[in-house]
Formats: C-alpha cells, sequence, structure tokens
C-alpha cells in the first residue's frame, strides 16, 4: 500500500460524509499525482512557498505603518484565518488540507495598503481582491505560468468574502466565516493597542455575548460554529454558519468596527495618501505600458487589467519606492 492510498483511506474512515474528500479534487490542468501528498496538501504547500504568499508580510491590514511590531500585517492576519479554519474544520471532521489552502490563500489578490488601494483601483476600472486572488494564482504566480490549484482551493479563494457566492464546498464556507472572526477580532485588538478605542467603547451586548478578552471573542464564535454546524449536519442540511443570534450579533459588532475604527478613527487620517500612491502608479503604467515586466505584458488580457496585476503584486514599501522613483526629481552633478 502506497503512502497516499493510506492517507485515502485515513480520510475515508475519519472524515465526515459531508467533507470534501481528496478524491474528489479536480485540476484545470491534469498532472500526475504525487506519491507523498494528496491534492489538497499539495495546493497548500505549492500556496505557502509562492512569492505572493511572502509579500503579505509587507502589505496592510487595516494600520497603515503603524509605529510598532505588534500589528497585524496581511501576512499575520492569513495565518490566524488558518488557525481558526483548522479549528473548526477539525471540530466538524471536514478536510483540514482544503480549509487550510483556501485560508492561506485567500487574500492573495490584495493590492497594497489593503482595502484603501482596492478602493484606488475600482475608481478607475472593477476590482475585486478575491477575483485577483484567482489571476495570482492561475497566472502570476511563476512568471506567468501559475500554481494550477484545485477547482475546490480556487473556489474557496473566489468566494471568500460576503460579497461573493456561498463556497461550493464547506471547507470554503468555514474559511469564509474563518476570516470574519479574524479580522473582526485583531482588528480590536489593533484599535485597543492603538488607542483609537476602549474596552469600554464596545457596547455591551458585545461583551456580554463574546466576552470581554481577544481569547474569548474568538472562542464564543467558534464553538457557536461549531455546535450551529452540527445541527445542521445532523438534519442533513449542512451548512457552516454561525447560529442566527450569532450571525445578527457579528453583523452588528462588524458594523461597529467600521463606524468608529475602520472609516472614522485616527488610524485612518493617512488611507488618502495610500490612495494618492495607489491612484497615481495606475495612471502612469497605463500611459507607460511598456515598462511593466514582459510576462505580465505576454498575458492575454486588456493593458487595464495588466497595469491592475502588477499593482497588486506589490508590496507597501515597493509601491512606495515606485511613486518615489517615477515622480521624484533624482539628484545630479555635472562631470
Amino acid at each position: 500500500m502506497s503512502y497516499t492510498t493510506n492517507l485515502h483511506k485515513i480520510e475515508k474512515d475519519t472524515l465526515s460524509p459531508f467533507a470534501t474528500f481528496s478524491s474528489m479534487a479536480e485540476r484545470l490542468r491534469p498532472q500526475s499525482s504525487d506519491n507523498l501528498r494528496l491534492e489538497f496538501s499539495r495546493d497548500r504547500d505549492r500556496i505557502l512557498h509562492s512569492k505572493a504568499f511572502r509579500r503579505l508580510k509587507h502589505k496592510t491590514q487595516v494600520f497603515i505603518s503603524p509605529d510598532g511590531d505588534h500589528y497585524r500585517t496581511r501576512l499575520t492576519h492569513t495565518l490566524e484565518v488558518s488557525a481558526i479554519a483548522r479549528t473548526i474544520a477539525r471540530a466538524l471532521r471536514l478536510n483540514e488540507d482544503l480549509a487550510e489552502a483556501i485560508a492561506l490563500a485567500h487574500d492573495l489578490g490584495h493590492t497594497p495598503y489593503g482595502h484603501a488601494g482596492e478602493r484606488a483601483l475600482e475608481k478607475f476600472t472593477p476590482f475585486s481582491h478575491a477575483a485577483q486572488g484567482l489571476r495570482v494564482v492561475d497566472f502570476l504566480e511563476g512568471d506567468g505560468v501559475g500554481l494550477n490549484l484545485t477547482v475546490q482551493v480556487r473556489d474557496g479563494i473566489l468566494n471568500h468574502t460576503s460579497k461573493g457566492d456561498l463556497p461550493a464546498t464547506l471547507e470554503g464556507q468555514i474559511v469564509s466565516w474563518a476570516d470574519r472572526i479574524a479580522y473582526i477580532n485583531h482588528d480590536i485588538d489593533d484599535a485597543l493597542r492603538a488607542g483609537v478605542l476602549k474596552l469600554e467603547n464596545i457596547p455591551t451586548k458585545y461583551i456580554k455575548a463574546f466576552g470581554d478578552r481577544h481569547s474569548k471573542r474568538i472562542n464564543s464564535m467558534i464553538l457557536d460554529i461549531i455546535s450551529h454546524s452540527e445541527k445542521s449536519f445532523s438534519l442533513h442540511k449542512p451548512v457552516v454558519s454561525p447560529s442566527p443570534k450569532f450571525v445578527e450579533l457579528i453583523a452588528g459588532l462588524r458594523q461597529f468596527m467600521f463606524d468608529k475604527v475602520y472609516i472614522t478613527s485616527a488610524a485612518k487620517i493617512e488611507e488618502h495618501k495610500a490612495v494618492s500612491v495607489v491612484a497615481f502608479l495606475y495612471s502612469y503604467y497605463c500611459l507607460n505600458i511598456n515598462l511593466l515586466p514582459k510576462y505580465i505584458l505576454a498575458l492575454n488580457t486588456t493593458e487595464e487589467q495588466k497595469v491592475c496585476d502588477y499593482i497588486s503584486m506589490m508590496t507597501d514599501r515597493f509601491a512606495v519606492a515606485k511613486f518615489e522613483e517615477l515622480s521624484i526629481p533624482r539628484k545630479w552633478a555635472k562631470l
């Protein structure tokens, strides 16, 4: 018996009948099987070793250029989403490898400066970091070759936001909720650290429902999702979701964060400058399309999309460096 044959047997013996089994994995481009790993595990490793994943460490989560080492970046956010997703998947006996792969890849399409950069591009052309994430894994990684991920992981990337369709797999549904749980709670933690929010500012109903500490809030949300999802499994109507009460409470806490932190807080006062940087780069490269990397120029798409592809791959600091290079006069000396 080969190693992967044994892993398939372990999945069959231990996972819920509602799980997405590795034997169900499909790829757009067929390829030979691996002697060591199952397909979703291979996807996870491809994502983890990609350049796009490494760039997340220098991309904004919420706070632009924070003065401190303990604020979240897009990379640490991704790791927290992955941890929450794996916990839920394990409890529900769903496929941890698939949940982890989707979680690690879900934000690969983000621009520099996070949602501020995304809004800057949206002023010029339709842009979604979820859809851009698919372009990253399909075309932009490997200098235009892509990662050839499974359709199940690709679906999870595309539909991880509340604006997308319901993910086709329960593991994708896990990541969609894990993403919300992670960013709401770690953004509260960062906002408290930054002094733009105080614990007493958080409405009492959310403290009573979720707890007064970071760990308690996350634990409460995870336990509710597991409990409510298990009930749907028992009724043979499987869905991964919090209870209706917690859906409403999580949405309310998210709106509270928009009102008090994401839009109006002192931590966002530099955001307009980030938008200006991204807007300048988009306009400049649209007028100088020949300056884009050759593998992007070779892509079969519009010039506007090629510019979006290039900008979306930039880290915050690379975007600033390009902005300075292209807009600030250099010193010169007569020899």
